[in-house]
């Protein structure tokens, strides 16, 4: 019976193991931008903001774990030692001076050590550092538009892609996944600060991107912000959070993160109204970046 019991608590034990090493390593199996197939954890974060959610996600599921995994052993140890057979006469003690201050004591240092990461992340949220860029992210029913407050003001919507579209783009090497590449990209520097004034023209939406640690709502008549220093290049996808109607999933954003040289080239040609131009330079940058891609997957 012994044998038995100890069997289903190693068992316990490391089925709570197997977890932890899921639910406390954010990048395992993960990939920059998007999610992937059979993925655990988080996406690979591409800012410093996104970088302190996974190490504070990583630390408050290792908490929970733990305390899972002790509450477990109690009750099969309890169940096993106190049972009806081994226990004929309970014990009739009520009070244990020590353990009251011990349960009372230990979970106040689990909140405390809880809260003091907490309060950094979320002064560095929404400390905002002085912007390099502004855009204004605007959301409607079913899509976004975004304008360069800063660049002359231009703008463009971001319509995700049909099936179509996507497969003219991947024909020409150009990576499109299903529901998130959306015709006009959101074009960015890389290690440049970026604020995010977001708002909505209909209903409620949210301007999500996970890889950089934003997430806020879109209010129709209210402007909220958010902002990330994108350190990676790349192309990182994001979707509206928040039910907002029949087309909510299908209304992706997608940002493109650039050297400074070539984010300049681009935004004097949307400047200049030549978007012919704008589209070569950024068709030009994806190729390459797709065959760093296909490179570094090969190594």
């Amino acid at each position: 019976m012994v044998k038995r019991w100890l069997g289903i608590m190693s068992l316990m034990v490391l089925a709570g193991v197997i977890a932890a090493g899921g639910l406390a390593a954010p990048g395992m199996a993960a990939t920059y931008g998007q999610p992937v197939d059979m993925q655990i954890g988080m996406q690979l974060p591409a800012s410093e903001v996104a970088r302190d959610i996974d190490n504070f996600y990583a630390l408050v599921n290792f908490i929970i774990i733990c305390i899972v995994l002790f509450v477990l052993v109690l009750l099969v140890y309890a169940m096993y030692r106190f049972s009806e057979k081994r226990n004929p006469t309970p014990s009739r003690t009520t009070h244990h001076a020590l353990l009251e201050v011990a349960w009372t004591v230990v979970p106040i240092i689990i909140l405390v050590a809880i809260a003091v990461p907490s309060f950094k992340l979320l002064n560095l949220q929404y400390a905002f550092p002085k912007p390099d860029i502004t855009i204004k992210a605007t959301g409607f029913q079913w899509y976004w538009s975004h304008e360069y407050l800063d660049h002359g003001g231009f703008s463009f919507d971001s319509v995700m892609l049909q099936d179509d579209e996507r497969q003219e783009r991947i024909d020409e090497g150009i990576p499109s996944p299903r529901n998130l590449a959306v015709d006009n990209e959101v074009i960015l520097p890389v290690n440049k600060v970026v604020h995010v004034l977001v708002t909505a023209q209909d209903v409620i939406h949210s301007w999500a991107m996970p890889s950089m640690g934003a997430k806020v709502d879109a209010v129709p008549g209210r402007v909220t912000a958010t902002w990330f220093k994108p350190e990676v290049e790349g192309v990182f996808y994001g979707q509206c959070s928040e039910l907002c109607g029949k087309d909510h999933a299908f209304m992706p954003i997608a940002i493109r993160v650039v050297n400074e040289a070539t984010f300049n080239a681009w935004a004097e040609a949307m400047q200049a109204n030549d978007k012919k131009k704008a589209r070569e330079i950024i068709r030009e940058v994806s190729l390459q970046q797709a065959q760093q891609n296909v490179a570094s997957a090969q190594q």
